[in-house]
């Protein structure tokens, strides 16, 4: 790839994948999603090698996979924006770059709303510098707290968000850095064996980049190493999925899907359903509201809230 590069985001997105037997398939079509584009330093288009979810709005799928080393993390995604007229495309953001095994996400604190900032582009530009900023790295060998780093020093927007960078490096182990309430939880043999812990200053109060001097700082995030075997499965996502279901729901929504080998965006529309669905009942009994309990607050039922779930298998080459 040349230096020179652009970036176009369209309405309507083609992914085209190479599978193993080196023919090309091609991913769903999905109203206001966004095509990633690069070009040479000859001007021509490149097929697109990472995919970005910076404009979303409503349900949002897709598929990207490719084989490195030993190991390889095949990943898929779905997001559901929370429905508000004010901020349509919703606070999160997310990508999955297949090139670098490397998947991301971030939620824009909502809070800001209340000054009149729209923290979904704090949160959408942060992952976009987070990608050109891997795109920079070795394959397998991307740092995520390098990465983080340098998409922060390079994020003016105002607002804030969290953020969760996983990367799956050529040791076989998968490094991360995560910062608030977003996370992820890895699944082995049906059981979960990590879950990241949330940082926060208090009830609904998490640890978050940005621009004001209240923020929180690159070096403040979680940094995280996993040893990972094939048939291991990673769920990461917004706070608007860990909030409305428990460990164990999630294990459940996916377990399904986990047990019949389906491609890890099939996975992560169950997961992100069943937390919309959970979220949308207000009688629910949900991680947020007992966390509101213990905090002496009086939530009752599911946290309304944009979701974004990503899944990632790891498969050996």
């Amino acid at each position: 790839m040349g230096s020179t590069q652009s970036f176009e985001f369209e309405a309507i997105y083609l992914i085209i994948e190479e599978s193993k037997r080196g023919q090309k398939r091609v991913g769903p079509s999905v109203n206001k999603s966004p095509r990633f584009s690069v070009f040479n330093n000859d001007g021509e288009k490149a097929t697109a090698l990472c995919a970005q979810s910076l404009w979303f709005h409503y349900f949002l799928g897709f598929r990207v996979g490719i084989q490195k080393g030993n190991l390889m993390m095949l990943s898929g995604s779905f997001y559901i924006a929370k429905d508000r007229d004010s901020r349509p495309q919703g606070d999160d953001s997310h990508f999955i770059c297949e090139e670098k095994q490397t998947i991301g996400l971030a939620d824009g604190v909502g809070g800001w709303s209340r000054q009149g900032v729209d923290a979904g582009v704090y949160a959408r530009e942060l992952m976009n510098n987070s990608l050109l900023a891997i795109l920079t790295q070795p394959e397998r060998q991307v740092d995520p707290m390098k990465v983080l780093d340098e998409a922060f020093s390079k994020t003016s927007a105002e607002g804030s968000s969290t953020a969760c960078i996983i990367t799956l490096q050529e040791d076989n182990m998968l490094h991360a850095v995560n910062m608030g309430d977003s996370g992820f939880m890895l699944i082995s043999q049906g059981a979960v064996i990590y879950q990241s812990p949330i940082q926060q200053h208090s009830f609904n109060f998490p640890y978050q980049l940005g621009n004001s001097v209240n923020s929180n700082q690159p070096w403040q995030a979680q940094v995280i190493k996993l040893a990972v075997e094939p048939g291991d499965v990673i769920i990461a996502g917004t706070d608007g999925l860990f909030d409305n279901l428990s460990e164990s729901q999630i294990l459940e929504a996916a377990a399904t899907g986990i047990e019949r080998g389906l491609h890890p965006e099939e996975i992560a529309w169950s997961v992100a359903q069943q937390a919309y669905h959970i979220s949308m009942d207000g009688e629910a009994v949900t991680p947020f509201m007992l966390a509101s309990m213990m905090a002496g607050k009086s939530h009752i039922g599911g946290k309304r809230d944009d979701i974004t779930v990503i899944v990632s298998r790891i498969l050996d080459t």
